[in-house]
C-alpha cells in the first residue's frame, strides 16, 4: 500500500507540474481539440520504458554501494523538494493563444524525450524507490509504477479536459490550491529521501 501511495502521490505531483509536454498538452487542446491534447498526455508511456529500464539495472548493480546511492537519495531529496517548492508558490499557469503549428503524438514522444525531467525522477527518485520495492516484492514495484503512470497520464488528461471546458481553471483558485496542496506532500516525501540518504551516508545516530 505505501508503494502505491507513493506512486500516485508523486505521478499525480508531476502530471500537474509545469513543464514542457504540459504545455503541449494545453496548447494541443486550445489549438485542435481535446483528442489532441489526450494524444500528448499518453506521450511518456511510449517513451519512459527505455529509461526506466536502465536506471533500474544501474542502481540494482550499486545495492552494496551505500555511499552512492545515499547521494542519489540527497540529490533525489533535492529534486523532489525543488517541485514541492515550485508547486506551494504556483500561482496558475497561463493559457497558450492556440497559434502554435499543428502537432502529434509523436511531437508529444520528442518533447518528453528531450525534458530533462524524466530522466532526473528517475534517476533521483523512481529508479531507486523501484529497487527498493523489487527486493521486497516485485508486485510492490509494480503497484509502484502502475500508481506512477495511472496518475500522472491521468492528471494531464484531467487538464486537457479543463482547458477543453474551462479556460479559467488553470488560473483559478482551485487549480492553485491543489498545486499548493501537493506541494506540502512533495515536501515532506523530500525529507523522508533526505533521512533515507543521511542513512545510507552512515549518518545513522543524525536519523535516530
Amino acid at each position: 500500500m505505501a508503494f502505491l501511495t507513493i506512486g500516485f502521490l508523486l505521478g499525480l505531483a508531476a502530471g500537474f507540474a509545469p513543464g514542457p509536454v504540459l504545455a503541449l498538452v494545453i496548447s494541443e487542446t486550445l489549438a485542435h481539440g481535446l483528442r489532441s491534447g489526450i494524444k500528448v498526455a499518453l506521450a511518456p508511456l511510449m517513451t519512459d520504458l527505455p529509461v526506466i529500464v536502465a536506471t533500474v539495472f544501474i542502481l540494482a548493480r550499486l545495492t552494496h554501494f551505500n555511499h552512492i546511492l545515499g547521494i542519489i537519495s540527497l540529490t533525489g531529496a533535492c529534486f523532489i523538494g525543488y517541485l514541492g517548492y515550485e508547486s506551494i508558490r504556483s500561482q496558475g499557469l497561463r493559457l497558450a493563444d492556440g497559434q502554435r503549428a499543428p502537432r502529434s503524438l509523436t511531437k508529444g514522444m520528442l518533447t518528453n524525450l528531450l525534458s530533462p525531467y524524466p530522466y532526473l525522477f528517475w534517476f533521483s527518485v523512481g529508479a531507486p524507490t523501484m529497487v527498493k520495492a523489487l527486493q521486497l516484492d516485485p508486485s510492490y514495484a509494480l503497484a509502484f509504477i502502475g500508481a506512477f503512470y495511472c496518475a500522472l497520464v491521468g492528471a494531464k488528461i484531467a487538464l486537457a479536459l479543463a482547458v477543453e471546458t474551462s479556460r479559467s481553471f488553470l488560473s483559478g483558485r482551485m487549480y492553485i490550491y491543489s498545486s499548493r496542496v501537493i506541494g506540502v506532500v512533495l515536501c515532506i516525501l523530500a525529507l523522508g529521501l533526505f533521512r533515507d540518504g543521511l542513512r545510507l551516508l552512515g549518518f545513522a545516530l543524525i536519523c535516530g
